[in-house]
């Protein structure tokens, strides 16, 4: 089938990211419904609205983890869909709330859900695509949180237009969540598992057909038959070294290194401000002088401009100029838009007339701007980096790890104390994310990016191999070598 399934594969896993981004997104114009404020006696500036967000920041720190454990155990297609069941559970929770604790528990439980499918959907994509397209096939991943954001302040602000009395206003898109958990849920069975987790547990002969299913297109049985050999190769060679548990993980030093990597290319992500910007957008609207209707409407467009700009990135540029130039193109670019933000924010109070129409106008833009870069850059560039470079060994849980510690631990802090700084610094804030503001693998197999950290010499493979496994090996270790010095692709240290 190829391509062609392989997409199709990569959409529908997808939806968990489409969750993610929904579930992150929801609460944005939720936390402005004027029932939601009354029902739970708060304000869009208070610490019970940071905390809404932060028990669900908060729940995907340890659903990180979680995934980590099951991906391994489980395999990474029924991962999905433990995380779409407990985002089924936590939905409902939401949607039916009769009190605070009832909405705290169920961020918890989605933010658990999106905290698996946050590492196990990429990882599952990442294992699936072929080398050549994994860019895109791992990017549709950042591009349905793109989706799933859209969606959210779409329904939200079809919803705001309900009488203020009404608790339709924010009960029907905390409902909303339910359909693409239970999409996930009857559609997953119907997909592979990986083939790399086949041949992990034995069962060669079904990842062999699971690979000819990804990427036969009916004359390249001898890449197939590369890949297969090369994939199983790669994986009796890294049981030998592999030690049970989490600690292996900081004792080898390459495993080490590719760790530290993936984490802090999470957190770099997270520092960019983006998802700051995405849950408490509606007060820094506010901050620039826009209110009402005005706001929500600006909020919904602002979801919007991202994933148009992050799919032209996946389809067309993102296997072909890499990782590494994107992302420091991002972290200056995103420094000096929200330098400009913060400038244009010191002057709105002073304004008036339309010279506060046109500084409000301009902070509109660079929230945008900040939006769009994060798109080419950080965005799909996070995911896609920090899935290909672990190796099978330690996938699962260095995946959850580096998701769980620079993702989401660092979200739910930013969570929490955000509102409360943007009611007291305002403009001021945006100087904390450019001051953490002043990583390439392209085109090569997974088992051909452990050679770029040094993992796989002769010495590591396993004794019961005969001596013309280990010549056929030396010979593919040379011509990864060759390819790598051909194609001068660099590892970021």
């Amino acid at each position: 089938m190829g391509l062609l399934f392989n997409v199709v594969l990569a959409v529908f896993a997808a939806t968990g990211s489409f969750l993610f981004g929904y579930d992150s997104g929801v609460m944005t114009l939720v936390i402005q419904s004027p029932h939601f404020l009354s029902f739970f006696k708060t304000t869009p500036e208070s610490a019970t609205i940071g905390a809404i967000n932060a028990t669900f920041s908060g729940g995907a720190f340890f659903g990180s983890l979680m995934g980590g454990l099951t991906m391994d155990s489980l395999g990474r297609r029924k991962t999905i869909v433990v995380g779409a069941i407990i985002n089924l559970v936590g939905a409902i929770l939401q949607c039916s709330a009769q009190h605070l604790a009832m909405i705290l528990v169920g961020r918890i439980l989605a933010g658990w859900a999106v905290g698996v499918l946050s590492m196990s959907v990429p990882i599952y994509q990442s294992e699936c695509a072929h080398p050549k397209t994994r860019g895109l096939i791992v990017g549709i991943a950042q591009q349905m949180i793109g989706v799933g954001f859209i969606v959210s302040t779409w329904v939200g602000y079809g919803s705001s237009k309900v009488p203020k009395t009404s608790s339709f206003s924010w009960r029907f898109p905390l409902a909303f969540q339910c359909v693409p958990c239970l999409i996930l849920i009857c559609g997953m069975m119907f997909f592979p598992e990986s083939p790399r987790y086949l041949c992990e547990t034995d069962r060669t002969e079904e990842a062999l057909v699971v690979l000819k299913k990804l990427h036969y297109d009916g004359s390249n049985d001898d890449w197939i038959n590369s890949e297969f050999f090369e994939i199983k190769q790669t994986i009796e060679a890294e049981k030998a070294i592999t030690v049970p548990g989490w600690r292996v993980m900081f004792t080898v030093p390459t495993w080490r290194i590719r760790l530290m990597h993936a984490t802090l290319i999470q957190l770099f992500g997270q520092m960019t401000g983006i998802n700051v910007i995405g849950y408490y957008s509606t007060i820094l609207y506010t901050n620039l002088g826009i209110t009402g209707d005005r706001n929500l409407l600006v909020s919904s467009i602002y979801n919007v401009v991202g994933p148009i700009f992050n799919f032209f990135f996946i389809v067309f540029f993102l296997d072909k100029v890499g990782r590494r130039k994107p992302l420091i193109f991002g972290t200056i670019a995103i420094s000096v838009a929200l330098i400009c933000e913060a400038a244009l924010g010191s002057q709105v109070e002073s304004a008036t007339g339309s010279r506060k129409d046109g500084i409000s106008g301009a902070g509109v833009f660079f929230l945008f701007a900040v939006s769009c870069i994060f798109s080419v850059s950080f965005g799909p560039i996070s995911w896609v980096y920090a899935s290909e470079i672990m190796p099978l060994s330690i996938r699962g849980r260095g995946s959850a790890f580096s998701t769980a510690f620079g993702n989401w631990l660092v979200g739910t802090v930013w969570s929490q104390v955000s509102p409360i700084a943007l009611g007291e610094l305002k403009y001021k804030f945006y100087f904390i994310f450019v001051a953490f503001n002043l990583l390439e693998t392209k085109q090569l197999t997974l088992e051909e990016i452990d050679l770029l950290f040094g993992d796989r010499a002769l010495g590591m493979l396993p004794d019961n191999l005969d001596d013309r496994e280990k010549q056929i090996e030396m010979e593919r270790f040379e011509d990864a070598r060759k390819k790598l010095a051909g194609t001068n692709v660099t590892a970021v240290h």
